[in-house]
């Protein structure tokens, strides 16, 4: 079921994600091979480098509501109970700061999360 909820995931992107997969694919940042909408146990991961252990979530205005917040919280947590590290990113910083956002990314590829 996590598998055709994520082949549904990667048909539906939204722009954001788009953009972003753009200047990931293709191990374009760093010589690191990334997924998009990934499971990884019970959640799916917006993109994923499995060899470095990052995870690239994108939110949008609903990750700000109270419930969502919590439930960001409970999932980083597990994700990072098993040694994964969660970057955050809102949609808008795709749109107006990519080169940031890639930047950020980069620099975590680079010291295994020390950022």
């Amino acid at each position: 079921m996590a598998n055709e909820r994520a082949r549904s995931l990667r048909k539906n992107q939204t722009d954001a994600e788009r953009i972003l997969w753009r200047a990931l694919k293709g191990k374009q940042l760093d010589g690191c091979r990334f997924r998009r909408q990934h499971p990884i146990g019970p959640y799916i991961a917006d993109f994923i480098c499995l060899e470095r252990k990052l995870v690239i979530e994108l939110d949008g205005g609903q990750h700000g509501l109270p419930e969502r917040v919590k439930h960001d919280a409970e999932r980083d947590a597990w994700l990072e109970g098993r040694d994964y590290h969660v970057a955050r990113f809102w949609n808008d910083e795709i749109y107006t700061n990519l080169d940031g956002v890639l930047d950020t990314v980069l620099e975590l590829l680079q010291t295994g999360h020390e950022y």
